[in-house]
Protein backbone atom coordinates (compact mmCIF):
# COMPACT_ATOMS: atom_id res chain seq x y z
CA UNK A 1 0.00 0.00 0.00
CA UNK A 2 1.06 3.60 -0.43
CA UNK A 3 0.02 5.25 2.56
CA UNK A 4 -0.54 2.49 5.13
CA UNK A 5 -1.45 4.06 9.31
CA UNK A 6 1.50 5.94 10.22
CA UNK A 7 4.38 5.03 8.02
CA UNK A 8 5.93 7.57 5.25
CA UNK A 9 4.30 7.10 2.34
CA UNK A 10 7.99 7.86 0.36
CA UNK A 11 9.85 5.63 2.37
CA UNK A 12 7.49 2.64 2.45
CA UNK A 13 9.57 -0.28 0.29
CA UNK A 14 8.95 -3.22 -0.90
CA UNK A 15 11.21 -5.92 0.55
CA UNK A 16 8.76 -8.60 -1.27
CA UNK A 17 10.88 -9.43 -4.28
CA UNK A 18 7.50 -10.90 -5.49
CA UNK A 19 5.78 -7.67 -5.73
CA UNK A 20 8.59 -6.45 -7.97
CA UNK A 21 8.59 -8.70 -10.18
CA UNK A 22 6.46 -6.81 -13.33
CA UNK A 23 7.71 -3.29 -14.12
CA UNK A 24 8.96 -1.96 -10.52
CA UNK A 25 9.93 2.34 -10.34
CA UNK A 26 12.61 3.08 -8.72
CA UNK A 27 12.32 6.38 -6.63
CA UNK A 28 14.73 9.10 -6.25
CA UNK A 29 14.22 11.88 -3.72
CA UNK A 30 14.08 15.43 -4.57
CA UNK A 31 17.84 15.82 -5.55
CA UNK A 32 17.67 13.18 -8.23
CA UNK A 33 19.37 10.29 -5.99
CA UNK A 34 17.91 7.12 -4.71
CA UNK A 35 16.56 7.26 -1.31
CA UNK A 36 17.64 3.91 -0.37
CA UNK A 37 20.45 1.73 -1.50
CA UNK A 38 19.51 -1.14 1.08
CA UNK A 39 17.25 -2.15 0.11
CA UNK A 40 17.04 -0.17 -3.50
CA UNK A 41 14.26 2.18 -3.09
CA UNK A 42 11.36 0.49 -5.51
CA UNK A 43 7.74 0.79 -5.41
CA UNK A 44 5.54 -1.80 -7.58
CA UNK A 45 4.03 -0.38 -10.16
CA UNK A 46 0.45 0.17 -8.77
CA UNK A 47 2.10 2.58 -5.88
CA UNK A 48 4.23 4.67 -8.19
CA UNK A 49 0.88 4.62 -10.67
CA UNK A 50 -1.03 6.30 -7.31
CA UNK A 51 1.80 8.73 -6.33
CA UNK A 52 1.57 10.10 -9.66
CA UNK A 53 -2.00 10.57 -9.46
CA UNK A 54 -1.94 11.79 -6.17
CA UNK A 55 0.59 14.71 -7.83
CA UNK A 56 3.36 13.17 -5.23
CA UNK A 57 5.92 12.06 -7.65
CA UNK A 58 6.66 13.55 -11.00
CA UNK A 59 7.86 10.55 -13.68
CA UNK A 60 11.21 10.89 -15.17
CA UNK A 61 11.31 7.55 -17.17
CA UNK A 62 8.86 5.08 -17.99
CA UNK A 63 8.13 1.81 -19.33
CA UNK A 64 6.87 0.80 -22.85
CA UNK A 65 4.20 -0.88 -21.52
CA UNK A 66 0.34 0.81 -20.75
CA UNK A 67 -1.90 0.68 -17.98
CA UNK A 68 -5.52 1.54 -18.78
CA UNK A 69 -8.46 3.03 -16.62
CA UNK A 70 -12.33 3.86 -18.15
CA UNK A 71 -10.96 7.18 -19.29
CA UNK A 72 -6.83 7.32 -19.32
CA UNK A 73 -3.55 5.29 -20.41
CA UNK A 74 -0.66 5.82 -18.97
CA UNK A 75 2.63 4.30 -19.62
CA UNK A 76 4.21 2.32 -16.26
CA UNK A 77 7.08 4.41 -14.73
CA UNK A 78 10.07 3.48 -14.34
CA UNK A 79 11.31 6.50 -12.55
CA UNK A 80 9.73 8.58 -10.23
CA UNK A 81 10.91 11.82 -8.41
CA UNK A 82 9.35 12.44 -5.15
CA UNK A 83 8.49 16.16 -5.41
CA UNK A 84 8.96 17.19 -1.61
CA UNK A 85 12.95 16.07 -0.07
CA UNK A 86 12.92 13.68 2.22
CA UNK A 87 16.01 13.79 4.84
CA UNK A 88 18.36 10.60 4.62
CA UNK A 89 17.81 8.60 7.68
CA UNK A 90 21.03 8.69 9.58
CA UNK A 91 21.25 5.59 11.60
CA UNK A 92 21.54 1.92 10.15
CA UNK A 93 18.55 -0.26 11.18
CA UNK A 94 20.61 -3.73 12.94
CA UNK A 95 18.51 -6.25 10.61
CA UNK A 96 19.72 -9.55 9.01
CA UNK A 97 20.20 -7.92 5.83
CA UNK A 98 22.18 -5.29 6.76
CA UNK A 99 24.08 -7.28 8.99
CA UNK A 100 24.93 -9.24 5.32
CA UNK A 101 25.66 -6.05 3.14
CA UNK A 102 27.99 -4.68 6.43
CA UNK A 103 30.10 -7.74 5.72
CA UNK A 104 29.62 -7.91 2.11
CA UNK A 105 27.73 -11.18 1.93
CA UNK A 106 30.73 -12.74 2.63
CA UNK A 107 31.77 -15.28 5.57
CA UNK A 108 33.89 -13.16 8.31
CA UNK A 109 35.71 -16.28 9.41
CA UNK A 110 36.71 -18.01 5.55
CA UNK A 111 35.32 -16.01 3.09
CA UNK A 112 32.07 -18.14 1.87
CA UNK A 113 29.61 -16.93 0.00
CA UNK A 114 27.11 -19.54 0.46
CA UNK A 115 24.95 -20.89 3.11
CA UNK A 116 24.93 -17.60 5.55
CA UNK A 117 23.60 -16.90 8.87
CA UNK A 118 25.00 -14.86 11.39
CA UNK A 119 27.67 -15.71 14.65
CA UNK A 120 28.12 -14.15 17.99
CA UNK A 121 32.01 -13.29 18.07
CA UNK A 122 31.60 -13.29 22.15
CA UNK A 123 28.78 -16.73 22.33
CA UNK A 124 25.97 -15.32 24.24
CA UNK A 125 26.20 -18.18 26.71
CA UNK A 126 29.74 -16.00 27.60
CA UNK A 127 27.91 -12.80 27.94
CA UNK A 128 28.29 -11.67 24.42
CA UNK A 129 25.40 -9.02 23.49
CA UNK A 130 23.50 -9.16 19.76
CA UNK A 131 24.88 -5.78 19.02
CA UNK A 132 26.86 -4.79 15.62
CA UNK A 133 30.17 -5.03 17.47
CA UNK A 134 29.38 -8.97 17.88
CA UNK A 135 27.62 -10.03 15.73
CA UNK A 136 29.27 -11.26 12.12
CA UNK A 137 27.88 -13.32 8.76
CA UNK A 138 29.31 -16.54 8.80
CA UNK A 139 28.68 -19.69 7.00
CA UNK A 140 26.40 -22.53 8.74
CA UNK A 141 29.88 -24.39 8.64
CA UNK A 142 31.80 -22.56 10.13
CA UNK A 143 29.05 -21.25 12.88
CA UNK A 144 29.44 -24.77 13.82
CA UNK A 145 32.52 -25.44 14.13
CA UNK A 146 33.15 -22.17 16.43
CA UNK A 147 29.65 -23.43 18.31
CA UNK A 148 29.87 -22.12 21.76
CA UNK A 149 33.71 -21.30 21.97
CA UNK A 150 35.52 -17.96 21.62
CA UNK A 151 37.73 -17.22 18.60
CA UNK A 152 40.53 -18.28 20.78
CA UNK A 153 39.37 -21.37 21.48
CA UNK A 154 38.25 -22.09 18.37
CA UNK A 155 41.58 -21.41 16.36
CA UNK A 156 39.50 -19.06 14.23
CA UNK A 157 40.25 -15.53 12.61
CA UNK A 158 38.03 -12.85 11.95
CA UNK A 159 38.42 -11.01 8.30
CA UNK A 160 37.23 -7.98 9.80
CA UNK A 161 36.53 -6.63 13.17
CA UNK A 162 32.88 -6.07 13.31
CA UNK A 163 31.28 -2.38 14.12
CA UNK A 164 28.63 -0.47 13.68
CA UNK A 165 28.41 0.90 10.63
CA UNK A 166 27.53 4.55 9.44
CA UNK A 167 24.60 5.50 7.01
CA UNK A 168 27.08 6.36 4.22
CA UNK A 169 29.19 3.35 4.29
CA UNK A 170 25.96 1.29 3.96
CA UNK A 171 24.89 3.61 0.98
CA UNK A 172 28.38 3.02 -0.64
CA UNK A 173 28.28 -1.16 -0.23
CA UNK A 174 24.65 -0.82 -1.30
CA UNK A 175 25.74 0.32 -4.30
CA UNK A 176 28.27 -2.49 -4.83
CA UNK A 177 25.63 -5.23 -4.96
CA UNK A 178 22.28 -3.95 -6.70
CA UNK A 179 19.38 -6.36 -7.08
CA UNK A 180 18.95 -8.89 -9.76
CA UNK A 181 17.08 -6.74 -11.92
CA UNK A 182 18.45 -3.07 -12.53
CA UNK A 183 16.51 -1.75 -15.77
CA UNK A 184 18.03 0.12 -18.13
CA UNK A 185 16.51 3.58 -17.21
CA UNK A 186 17.42 3.31 -13.81
CA UNK A 187 21.59 3.19 -14.32
CA UNK A 188 22.11 7.21 -14.60
CA UNK A 189 20.34 7.58 -10.90
CA UNK A 190 22.42 4.69 -9.64
CA UNK A 191 25.78 5.72 -10.23
CA UNK A 192 26.37 9.60 -11.79
CA UNK A 193 27.95 9.92 -8.65
CA UNK A 194 30.91 7.38 -8.98
CA UNK A 195 34.16 8.34 -10.18
CA UNK A 196 34.87 8.04 -13.50
CA UNK A 197 38.13 5.84 -14.92
CA UNK A 198 40.75 7.89 -16.22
Amino acid sequence: MLMTGNTDFRTDFVRDPGALRHYPALVLNADYRPLSYYPLSLWPWQDAVKAVFLDRVAIVAEYDAVVRSQRAELRIPSVVVLKDYVRPVKTVAFTRFNLFLRDEFRCQYCGSTHDLTFDHVVPRVRGGKTTWENVVAACSPCNLRKGSRSLKASGMRLAVQPCRPTAEEMHNRGRRFPPNHLHESWLDYLYWDTELEA
